[in-house]
């Protein structure tokens, strides 16, 4: 269970340029649940995952996962509750190391995981199992440095370590637009496989309406640090491409009224 309670954040305070990025955010998506998280650029997107993962210190608020209240854990010590995919696919990778140690090293985040016995056989076999789902060669790779990878198998070397120590939440921050289409399917693929077999709680920013409309329980809109809409259930299965795109027409609307 993730919950965002009243997040409010404010950057460049008193000053000219003052920017709210989270304005009483309030948000919460049971466990198990996949919210798929649109808006237009500078809607508090990428600042509400930051406050999420510890990386933005929130002004006032909290946040909670499963019932904890984490508001002031440092970001190592939450890291072993959450785990973030990233748009670029030079992130969450230790470039230098090979596929089979990057993965180690992301076991060893997890509370589960002991340093003990390193890159054993028991390890190094299920590790071939995780990226072999992947479909992309990389169960053959193991020893291969990260740096020697295209974009879309590091990205898809992210997911699987990402999901590797069945993290309480997921963030996926667009994790799929550095990549190209075929790329994109297979991580998607994977990425719905890990959620729902998991039962992770995830929340994935994308500016993919089509990703928005077939993924996920819930689609989510920001707007100015606000939750403005929230779909689910039936709603959600029905909603289409340019349903969520007339959402974006009404903001723009409402703009240039009130200008």
């Amino acid at each position: 269970m993730l919950e965002i309670r009243s997040a409010r954040k404010v950057f460049y305070k008193g000053q000219a340029d003052e920017k709210v990025a989270l304005d009483d955010l309030n948000l919460k998506l049971a466990t198990g649940e996949f919210g798929v998280v649109i808006g237009s650029n500078g809607a508090g997107k990428s600042s509400m995952l930051n406050a999420i993962s510890g990386a933005l210190v929130l002004d006032s608020g909290k946040i909670l996962i499963n019932g904890d209240d984490v508001t002031d854990t440092p970001v190592h010590t939450r890291a072993m509750r959450l785990a973030r995919v990233f748009q670029d696919p030079m992130k969450g990778t230790a470039a230098s190391m090979t596929v089979a140690e990057n993965m180690l090293l992301a076991d060893l985040r997890s509370k589960k995981r002991t340093l003990r016995q390193g890159l054993n056989a028991r390890r190094m076999a299920e590790y071939k199992e995780r990226l072999a789902l992947l479909g992309l060669g990389l169960e053959n790779r193991l020893d291969t440095r990260v740096e020697l990878l295209s974009g879309g198998q590091r990205q898809s070397l992210s997911l699987i370590m990402a999901v590797g120590g069945q993290p309480d939440v997921l963030l996926l921050d667009e994790h799929t637009a550095a990549l190209d289409p075929r790329t994109a399917d297979i991580v998607m693929q994977a990425t719905v496989r890990a959620v729902e077999a998991l039962k992770l709680t995830t929340l994935m920013v994308t500016h993919n309406m089509q990703h928005a409309v077939d993924f996920g329980h819930s689609v989510i809109m920001l707007d100015a640090g606000k939750l403005r809409l929230e779909i689910s259930g039936e709603e959600k299965a029905n909603v289409t491409v340019v349903d969520l795109i007339g959402h974006f027409s009404v903001k723009t609307d409402r703009m240039l009224l009130a200008s």
